[in-house]
């Protein structure tokens, strides 16, 4: 029983230390892009020093550990696979491995206190049995999930911005600006991960990568149809020499013609969705408002009548 308890304790603790991270990793990820970026003449302020860091690099430790003699026995993880679902998602400071471990330490995490919890609390063992294999699923995929919503709904982000990127590229690219020059005012004015992507974009060519190469890595991280057509525009003026303002205006009106069509699908949608709110929820209600002042005015008038 102690063993188990002191087992429960640890998990708990580790349980405790993945939240925290989860919640300091947008502010850490904002610090070490500040930081790195500052090589590349932006301006960066220096962090201070947090006493949970040590405690999310022993986590990352552990995570690592478990991630590496995991995935060498697991054939069917692909760490590229993997190393992309995390790059479209923004975790680019994350690796492969470091992920798979948080996966087997939230699957052996959740058992493990549904154990723990069994024990403590005396409850029943057909319970657990059966609970047992759901937790250890739901730890499993639960952080894999987590990463694929996080990645879509940042890819719908910058499909949303792209238009209005395009425009402020048209408008520089026309007033006489260098398509470099112009990338780099749109890194300075975007936020989001659109404005993070230019910005990556442009370290990239600051450490001596062509503009072609840079665009395509941009495109491997947010494979997004808006991304595609816009990186083959870009790629087919630079390579034809063609005008790349008046294929930037074309595919700003190409852009938003796809935003419009976009709306009106989610419209569509829209009454089918609410179908189910309106059966579960609002008709119950609804009849209860009519029908019960009738229920009440015949049950009484049958009993007044007994």
């Amino acid at each position: 029983m102690l063993i188990f308890l002191l087992f429960g304790l640890l998990l708990v603790g580790a349980c405790a230390a993945l939240v925290a991270r989860a919640v300091a990793l947008p502010q850490m990820r904002a610090a070490k892009r500040l930081e790195s970026l500052a090589d590349y003449g932006f301006e960066a302020r220096s962090a201070p020093e947090e006493p949970t860091r040590r405690v999310m690099s022993t986590v990352d430790g552990i995570a690592r550990t478990l991630g590496t003699a995991f995935a060498g026995r697991a054939r069917g993880l692909s760490e590229a696979e993997v190393k992309r679902e995390l790059m479209s998602a923004g975790l680019h400071q994350v690796s492969p491995i470091t992920f798979i471990g948080y996966r087997v330490l939230a699957a052996i995490a959740l058992p493990a206190l549904l154990v723990w919890f069994a024990s403590s609390t005396g409850m029943g063992g057909a319970l657990v049995v059966l609970g047992f294999p759901v937790l250890l699923a739901t730890g499993w995929l639960a952080p894999l999930t987590i990463v694929r919503r996080r990645a879509r709904e940042r890819m719908e982000q910058i499909d949303h911005g792209l238009p209005e990127l395009v425009d402020l590229l048209v408008v520089t690219v026309e007033s006489g600006m260098g398509f470099a020059g112009s990338m780099q005012m749109a890194a300075e004015r975007f936020t989001g991960p659109l404005g993070d992507e230019l910005r990556l974009a442009l370290q990239e060519q600051a450490m001596g990568l062509p503009v072609d190469q840079s665009l395509e890595h941009m495109l491997a991280r947010a494979n997004t149809d808006g991304m595609r057509s816009f990186v083959r525009s870009i790629r087919q003026g630079e390579s034809l020499g063609v005008s790349i303002g008046q294929i930037l205006r074309d595919l700003a009106t190409e852009m938003r013609q796809r935003r419009r069509a976009a709306a009106e699908e989610r419209a569509q949608k829209a009454p089918v969705k609410i179908l189910f709110p309106l059966v579960g929820l609002i008709f119950p209600a609804i009849f209860v408002v009519i029908l019960a002042p009738g229920v009440i005015s015949i049950s009484s008038t049958f009993g007044g009548g007994s």
